[in-house]
């Protein structure tokens, strides 16, 4: 099993790909940073709430591993 540590850093680091992919994405569509950026610390905090539930909870499930 994977620690909490581990699972929250893995998190973080998929979210700040995320909220640059957002970020350009959410300019690119309203021509503002700040709307933009606004669109992308949503996505980001959203994001990085359910990837980390996410994770814990497979986390827990032996189905298809290898012991």
């Amino acid at each position: 099993m994977e620690s909490w540590h581990r699972s929250f850093i893995k998190a973080v680091v998929w979210n700040v790909i995320g909220l640059t992919v957002m970020l350009g994405v959410g300019f690119a569509f309203t021509g503002s940073i700040a709307l933009g950026g606004a669109m992308a610390m949503i996505n980001t905090a959203i994001g990085l709430c359910s990837y980390v539930l996410y994770e814990r909870v497979w986390s827990r499930i032996n189905w298809g591993r290898h012991v």
